[in-house]
């Protein structure tokens, strides 16, 4: 089994910061991509920022400047730091990993339990 278990959601005001953590466990081979996705009441999960094995960072436009992704490869954490938040970031986050859970296996996708994030004054 593998389980990703997220934290560092909370209550902040606009322009304040928020640093997420998650870490994947269990039963895991290896790690291509970490990212964090996140769903706000009556809208479509979305992706935030991705990261790869080698480093390489993707990011919505709407965090792109304010967000940076980061991961510890020996660790099977990520982490999502999180700055001059808005009201409009305001969601449930998600972290999503694809990874081989035994060698040879395919890659499968697993996703956290959800943690909330709340900008308001």
């Amino acid at each position: 089994q593998v389980q990703l278990v997220e934290s560092g959601g909370g209550l902040v005001q606009p322009g304040g910061s928020l640093r997420l953590s998650c870490v994947a466990s269990g039963s895991i081979f290896s790690i291509d991509s970490m990212g964090w996705y996140r769903q706000a009441p009556g809208k479509e999960r979305e992706l935030v920022a991705l990261i790869t094995s080698g480093g390489r960072t993707n990011y919505a436009d709407s965090v792109k400047g304010r967000f940076t992704i980061s991961r510890v490869n020996a660790k099977n954490t990520a982490y999502l730091q999180m700055n001059g938040l808005k009201p409009e970031d305001t969601a449930v986050y998600y972290c999503n990993s694809v990874l081989f859970p035994a060698e040879g296996s395919n890659w499968s996708h697993y996703w956290g339990q959800g943690t909330q994030v709340t900008v308001s004054s």
